[in-house]
């Protein structure tokens, strides 16, 4: 059974001009589980980086988790996750599809996308405000996958 807890980032809302009006909104949350023991991953350990878009999440597996030193990371977009995961701590994936463990998690900001819509953008900048991981992260379509580049302080 998987364990979860509501251990959202603490509410950080961002000044955003709408019609005319400007107001705060809530700024979107990010994750990365460690995902072991999955059964289509010949690996067997990847990391899912989840992105906050409305309702759903958009989602890459990836090999590694980013480094803050611009050395991009090869990804592929996977199906989107339930919101729930962004607060997952650490459990059992339902289906026997392996274990899933919280590395880190917090809020982002949308820096430019190609897209106004954040879950079609085929290049997305956001800047991660998270507990370890935290910087400018680059996510790039290129060819038939993505690039991921975090680079820190930016």
């Amino acid at each position: 059974m998987a364990r979860t807890t509501d251990s959202r980032a603490p509410s950080r809302r961002a000044a955003a001009t709408v019609g005319g009006i400007t107001g705060e909104i809530a700024m979107p949350r990010f994750a990365i589980l460690e995902h072991t023991a999955a059964p289509d991953d010949p690996a067997g350990r990847h990391f899912d980086l989840l992105v906050e878009t409305g309702d759903a999440c958009r989602t890459w597996r990836l090999s590694r988790v980013p480094a803050a030193d611009g050395v991009a990371v090869a990804a592929v977009e996977i199906a989107p996750h339930r919101p729930a995961w962004l607060d997952h701590v650490a459990g059992e994936v339902s289906g026997g599809r392996g274990f899933a463990r919280r590395v880190d998690g917090g809020r982002y900001e949308i820096l430019s996308a190609d897209d106004a819509d954040p879950a079609a953008a085929t290049r997305l900048v956001v800047q991660l405000a998270g507990a370890t991981v935290a910087g400018r992260l680059r996510l790039e379509l290129v060819g038939e996958g993505w690039a991921v580049t975090l680079v820190a302080g930016a």
